[in-house]
């Protein structure tokens, strides 16, 4: 265990991660598959309200992927989010660090939008609390540090918001919650949403190219056991 705390202390030193855990604040583009859907856009829209300086743009039915890479890098984006759908319904997300990667695909499930989630909080314009929990392996370091850059480095505890990734066997868990307080004892959670299901797929080195270097991919012979979890 301490070789391998050894090892993820000396990937923290040269990762692509540098400049945002040295104060850079994250600067997120969210798009979204050619010719999406209304439940697409529904969906971009909850992860905007979800991640501060994030923001919206419509992708034009000719722009290829390379292209909106290249534009979020003029634009000096840290993070681009893309949502794919499958027969209307959003089913996956690509998450690509920018400029140097690096890019991860994650299918997408059990979605649940806000306006479903009964007697949900008010969203305000805080900065929120991060929870990671669970992400134990080097891969899983990797893919915690992907959802660290999304969140400026100083949550706004006034504002009492929480996003949390829970990683439970491989499935990542996502779910926004604030802390009500009672009395001066007592504090419950009231959830704001939305909330949704992530699985890895991919990560690839850098930003994503069709013939990239993947660091790890999911091939159905790994569900074999039970017992042996990636993340």
């Amino acid at each position: 265990m301490v070789e391998q705390d050894d090892e993820v202390a000396e990937d923290e030193t040269m990762d692509e991660f540098l400049k945002y855990f040295s104060g850079e604040t994250p600067k997120i583009l969210i798009t979204s598959s050619k010719n999406p859907s209304p439940n697409c856009y529904d969906f971009c829209a909850e992860l905007v309200s979800m991640f501060p300086n994030a923001q919206f743009a419509k992708r034009g039915a000719k722009h290829e992927l390379r292209q909106v890479i290249k534009i979020a890098k003029e634009k000096e984006f840290t993070d681009l989010l893309i949502v794919n759908e499958d027969r209307k319904v959003p089913n996956a997300i690509t998450l690509i660090h920018l400029p140097d990667g690096p890019s991860a695909y994650f299918k997408l499930s059990s979605f649940v939008p806000s306006k479903k989630i009964s007697n949900h909080g008010r969203v305000t314009a805080h900065n929120p609390e991060l929870i990671l929990n669970n992400f134990n392996t080097r891969l899983g370091h990797t893919v915690g540090r992907m959802f660290q850059a999304l969140v400026p480095q100083v949550p706004e505890f006034q504002g009492r918001q929480v996003i949390t990734f829970h990683n439970q066997r491989d499935f990542i868990f996502v779910r926004r919650h604030r802390y009500v307080f009672k009395d001066t004892e007592k504090v419950g959670l009231q959830e704001l949403g939305p909330k949704f299901t992530l699985k890895l797929r991919w990560l690839q080195k850098g930003v994503y190219q069709r013939d990239g270097e993947y660091e790890w991919i999911f091939k159905p012979e790994m569900e074999t056991s039970r017992k042996r979890f990636f993340l």
